[in-house]
């Protein structure tokens, strides 16, 4: 790897061939051994069926930046890999597949079906891993979990078992989420909930006794499976009813008039219609009062034999219409209003939701949600950022038994046998197969739902350790310490991790949880398939690298925020990266090509050393607390800026620029400016390289001393200790900086040819200029190309450009040798005219009352502010005639 560094920098030619390096050196393998202490990160398995997207590209860089910076503090660093048999997910690819076939999965059985989806993921299913390793992602493979290996199946029928045993996991008949697109029931997360423009339908149901009582809803379809019309007991306008009879129209069904408190009186007309089997609640009032449950709907969401005749068979939006026209027909369509409410869409499909009565498998939540609570009140778990914790505190205490039973193929098979033998029908729970009951001895069948994906997932930070067996890993590794994810599944996953590593493990399986923002394109809309405006990471990484997507990702991952990047120009979104990679690359061409052979240590040279190079630890030692602080905070985005500055603004664009007449031999102390450049480069790569590791590893093994079987990656952390810093020095170059930047800010503003010398007169120099004039007075000489440097206290600056610095210093350049100061002058003064006829023009514009009146307000302020804009250019102006003496 020590071959010549090309001209260019392409990171194709480098970064497959350093990531195989890297696997081959096993570097990334923790090995505890009782002195270094873990570090845990557990990766948020993907889908298997998954394909790398931005999201994955941000979630992936944060994680490797992290447990990168944490191995080179000398930490035993797990970040653990695996992948999720995602459920639905996956079985929905799979059936996409046989429908293009002409099939589905009930024609090829549950076991050909269930072979046809493991033999797609095992073809397919380490793509998106292979796929994560091209973003330089140091996991420890070796550890490679799936969720539905052997291992971690033990591990959901133990936990299953144990949470039956105690009577926290039950089987009951409640209103579930139903999809009837994916044919399962979905947990109240996985029910993703939108604001939706929809109707307020007003229904008149005859009373037995005549008249009429007006119900509202949203769904109208639904009444065909009423069994009650219920008002609060408080309403004194239907108090008079409660107890008698409506005749349910479309129905030759009677119904009652029933009294309950979960009624809101102000809620429509304050009369509800009850749909027990199509409502939560109310199904909860329902079963209150003793009432029927009606289900008029299919697992497909068509009106079932339960409804009249006439609908039978319809799609239930279809069936909504046709309710509607038949209650106007028949005069029982009292009102239509605009109405927007919440509709749950299923989280895979996006398909409407249906509330339906269902038998379906429950944890009892609040019990494990207790535990878990606590840990966050008490400061044990801890949210980035904070505002995140409340949220979780607040669905702790608001938890809902979670539904996780699915009537899917593709999963963990609930562990459940039930015996067929007459008279015995019991129900077992086994850590294993079960042939026959255990109880009589008959023949049992197992229950045909899976668990949903979530359950599994939940339980990786142990299982994937080998839970329930004592590991060795186990006993290393957990608890862990921080998990990067994404606010979304901070329900679905995040917290029933939390709840599972007390109640399994008696402690919490991470004390820290970031949760990043979301990347969006330039609309603010999530990046999606669905919406087109997508970017392929992979596409990036061909494009400009790896290192500049990350680099891209972390600079814009402040905590609390989105990464915002514009899929239709790529360009815009990833040149910054790729141009730091190329500013890095091209400063270490240079550093590296006047480094020959060993150099000394800039602690054998203290005495030797310049303003210049005092200026560069100084600004290394800050850049390394700046930093360390940065990655201790996860302000990823801090310290891309702190290392960023260093390297583009102090290092290539002010230091190597200073030391290039030491290096080439015109000035003494080339020794010296190559240990120092050697030092301050060696611990800027190290700085960097959690969030660019393609290039800083390739750079930093080309240093003089690097060991040739060395990895950066394993290279120590910098620290303050081993920098020097001497804050005069910081000030007095500081000093350099301001006086070299004026004299380039007079240049420009006056037009100055680039390659003409000036001669140059400060006055009232501070104590800093004055020793920086003293100290690098030939490199502010050379840096602004200026013949002459005077000092003197002269206050008259007539015919000079010049600028007053912060420390009162003032920097002035004669320009009677550079420009024509009398044409000068007079395009100045021709300047200044024609503003001042634009501005009366504005002003006159601006009094006229019947313009300020009648124009938009945006249209007048915008005439304001250009009036500001052209007085303060007519300000310049005079000042720049009165610095060239004009007219006087």
């Amino acid at each position: 790897m020590n071959e010549p560094l090309s001209p260019q920098y392409d990171p194709a030619a480098i970064e497959s061939d350093l990531y195989r390096w890297w696997s081959e050196l096993d570097s990334w393998r923790p090995r505890p051994d009782g002195e270094h202490p873990s570090y845990v990160i557990m990766l948020p398995p993907p889908n298997v069926t998954d394909r790398l997207h931005m999201g994955h590209g941000l979630n992936q860089t944060i994680q490797d930046a992290l447990i990168r910076f944490e191995r080179m503090r000398g930490k035993a660093t797990l970040w653990l890999p695996g992948t999720d048999h995602a459920g639905i997910a996956t079985q929905n690819v799979v059936e996409r597949m046989l429908r293009e076939e002409g099939s589905t999965r009930f024609d090829l059985g549950r076991d050909r079906f269930v072979q046809r989806v493991w033999d797609h993921v095992r073809a397919t299913g380490g793509t998106i891993l292979e796929q994560i390793k091209g973003l330089g992602s140091s996991c420890d493979w070796s550890r490679t979990y799936f969720t539905l290996d052997e291992g971690l199946s033990r591990a959901v029928r133990e936990v299953f078992v144990r949470l039956y045993e105690k009577d926290l996991i039950y089987r009951g008949k409640y209103i579930i989420n139903w999809c009837p697109r994916c044919l399962t029931a979905l947990s109240n997360e996985e029910a993703e909930k939108t604001e939706t423009q929809g109707s307020l339908w007003r229904l008149r149901y005859p009373l037995a006794s005549g008249g009429h009582i007006v119900v509202a809803t949203t769904r109208p379809e639904t009444m065909l499976g009423d069994t009650a019309v219920a008002v609060h007991p408080d309403d004194p306008r239907y108090r008079d009813l409660i107890g008698s009879e409506v005749i349910l129209p479309l129905t030759d069904r009677r119904i009652p008039v029933i009294a309950d408190p979960a009624v809101e009186m102000d809620f429509g007309t304050g009369a509800v219609k009850l749909t027990p089997a199509h409502d939560p609640l109310d199904f909860e009032i329902a079963s209150r009062h003793g009432l029927p449950a009606i289900d008029v709907m299919t697992d497909d969401a068509h009106m079932a034999d339960t409804a009249p005749q006439s609908f039978q068979g319809l799609d239930r939006f279809v069936a909504r219409k046709r309710v509607v026209t038949a209650l106007e027909e028949s005069g029982l369509l009292d009102g239509i209003e605009a109405h927007v409410h919440s509709v749950g869409q299923c989280y895979r499909c996006h398909t409407v939701v249906e509330p339906r009565l269902s038998e379906q498998w429950f944890v009892r939540m609040a019990p494990l949600a207790a535990p878990a609570l606590e840990a966050y009140r008490s400061g044990r778990l801890r949210f980035i950022p904070e505002r995140r914790g409340e949220e979780y505190a607040q669905w702790m205490t608001n938890i809902r038994d979670w539904c996780i039973s699915r009537q899917i193929w593709w999963g963990h098979r609930i562990p459940v046998w039930y015996c067929e033998a007459p008279g015995c029908g019991v129900t077992s729970a086994s850590r294993e197969d079960l042939s026959t009951c255990p109880e009589c001895g008959g023949a049992v069948r197992q229950d045909e739902d899976v668990l949903d994906t979530w359950f599994s997932s939940q339980l990786v930070p142990f299982s994937s350790l080998g839970w329930p067996d004592e590991s060795e890993d186990l006993e290393a590794f957990y608890p862990g310490d921080l998990l990067v994810t994404a606010p979304e599944i901070l329900f679905f996953w995040v917290a029933r991790m939390v709840m599972m590593g007390l109640e399994f493990r008696g402690d919490i399986p991470f004390h820290t949880v970031y949760l990043h923002g979301t990347v969006r394109d330039t609309q603010h809309r999530k990046m999606s398939k669905s919406l087109g405006n997508g970017i392929d990471p992979l596409v990036v990484i061909e494009r400009y690298g790896a290192d500049a997507l990350r680099y891209t990702m972390l600079a814009g991952a402040a905590v609390g925020t989105d990464v915002i990047l514009d899929p239709d120009d790529l360009e815009a979104s990833f040149a910054s990266g790729r141009n730091f990679s190329n500013k890095l690359w091209n400063a270490g061409r240079f550093i590296l090509g006047n480094l020959d052979g060993p150099v000394p240590s800039v602690t054998d040279l203290r005495d030797d050393l310049s303003l210049a190079d005092r200026w560069i630890l100084a600004r290394c030692h800050d850049t390394v607390a700046d930093a360390t602080k940065a990655y201790e905070r996860f302000r990823l985005n801090d310290a891309v800026a702190a290392i960023y500055q260093f390297l583009w603004d102090d290092l290539a664009d002010w230091y190597i620029e200073q030391t290039k007449p030491r290096l080439y031999g015109d000035e003494p102390g080339g020794d010296v400016a190559r240990a120092v450049l050697a030092s301050v480069f060696e611990v800027a790569l190290r700085l960097l390289h959690p969030i660019m590791p393609f290039i800083t590893e390739t750079l930093w093994k080309r240093l003089p001393g690097s060991p040739a079987d060395a990895t950066i990656s394993l290279a120590s952390w910098p620290t303050v200790e081993e920098i020097r810093r001497e804050p005069t020095a910081l000030e007095d170059f500081a000093a350099v900086q301001a006086i070299v930047s004026a004299i380039r800010s007079i240049r420009a503003e006056y037009g100055v040819q680039p390659g003409q010398m000036v001669r140059v007169r400060i006055t009232h120099g501070s104590g800093a200029s004055r020793r920086a004039l003293e100290g690098e007075g030939a490199t502010i000489r050379r840096l602004a190309k200026a013949s002459d440097l005077e000092t003197d206290d002269d206050t008259d600056h007539r015919g000079s450009g010049s600028l007053i610095l912060q420390d009162g210093t003032t920097v002035a350049v004669p320009l009677g040798d550079l420009i024509d100061i009398d044409r000068e002058c007079g395009r100045l003064g021709a300047e200044l005219d024609r503003l001042a006829v634009q501005v009366s023009g504005q002003e006159a514009k601006l009094a006229n009352q019947q313009f300020i009146t009648r124009a938009p307000a945006e249209v007048v302020e915008r005439e304001r502010q250009k009036l500001e804009s052209w007085r303060g250019q007519i300000e310049v102006l005079r000042h720049k005639r009165d610095q060239l003496g004009c007219g006087t």
